[in-house]
């Protein structure tokens, strides 16, 4: 079956987000993918912006993730950061020497008065990335996480404490001050589908949705949301175990009630068909490179 050319946004964070985009981008041409960034995870480090999730989608984009750990570079070295740490800095978030340079590069173009959003549209043609990258916003979004040690920062809590503190609470700092970057509402409006993808909702999805604007470019559109989970476990990281202590049944039908009322659609694994009647349904593991192109295709023929 051919692929018709369509338009697609697609709303998403870092590894999964960017197998997803990666996957949609191999079926229906990298031209008609626009990849729309959670910033929530934003941190500095060592006096350089990091943009975690847009760095994996470019990484992934690129040819250059380090798809075993499933982030940074492939045959990184840490020479810069292991130094920085003899001479008194923080060490704990890792930064590779060749990932250290994209971000003085970004660094130096952020000081110019350069847009988050120029500046990962400059960094997407040097790498020679042809998808269209976009940070929900050019503006500082924070995402904070409340557990019993209190409230955390996302990196905190995710790798420095290795996600072990229970989630209770989710909040979106600086959201409600913020505004969608130039492109992203026009990318929505253009698009015939929107996806969220398979990302965690909470830390990847709900901090994009909770810039004002975002939202509400979604509500005449078809939104698909694609499972992150297979079998009741994600693929990767801690989100049942955060569906359940926020209240959601760690599984599909918990999924669509966390995207109840924003969704028009969920797309489920096969194994998962029987849970959700009425899901759309194509595989979506996708975790070997060489997997995607068929993931895609299977996605964009399962929309009908």
């Amino acid at each position: 079956m051919s692929i018709q050319p369509r338009p697609y946004a697609v709303l998403c964070g870092g590894l999964g987000g960017s197998r997803f985009v990666d996957a949609l981008a191999q079926a229906a041409g990298p031209e008609q993918v626009t990849a729309i960034v959670n910033v929530g995870d934003d941190v500095e480090i060592l006096g350089l912006h990091v943009s975690p999730d847009l760095d994996t989608v470019l990484y992934t984009l690129a040819g250059l993730l380090d798809e075993e750990r499933g982030w940074g570079i492939r045959d990184e070295t840490t020479n810069a950061l292991e130094l920085a740490g003899r001479l008194g800095g923080e060490t704990w978030f890792t930064l590779g020497d060749r990932d250290i340079g994209l971000h003085l590069v970004r660094a130096r173009m952020l000081r110019e008065g350069v847009p988050l959003s120029e500046a990962t549209g400059r960094l997407a043609e040097l790498l020679e990335v042809a998808v269209r990258l976009l940070p929900a916003s050019d503006d500082p979004v924070r995402t904070f996480l409340t557990t019993p040690a209190g409230e955390l920062d996302f990196q905190t809590w995710f790798v420095r404490n290795r996600y072990a503190d229970e989630v209770t609470g989710v909040r979106y700092d600086g959201a409600e001050r913020a505004g969608p970057a130039p492109g992203v509402p026009e990318a929505i409006a253009g698009a015939e589908v929107v996806f969220f993808a398979p990302s965690n909702p909470f830390v990847s999805i709900h901090p994009i949705l909770a810039v004002p604007g975002i939202r509400e470019a979604l509500a005449e559109k078809r939104v698909v949301a694609v499972s992150p989970l297979v079998a009741g476990q994600a693929v990767r990281g801690p989100l049942a175990g955060m569906m359940a202590t926020l209240g959601f049944e760690p599984d599909v039908r918990g999924l669509a009630a966390v995207y109840d009322g924003i969704a028009t659609d969920i797309l489920v694994d096969p194994v998962d068909a029987g849970k959700l009647p009425g899901a759309l349904v194509a595989p979506i593991v996708m975790v070997a490179p060489e997997s995607r192109a068929e993931v895609g295709r299977g996605v964009v023929e399962a929309l009908g």
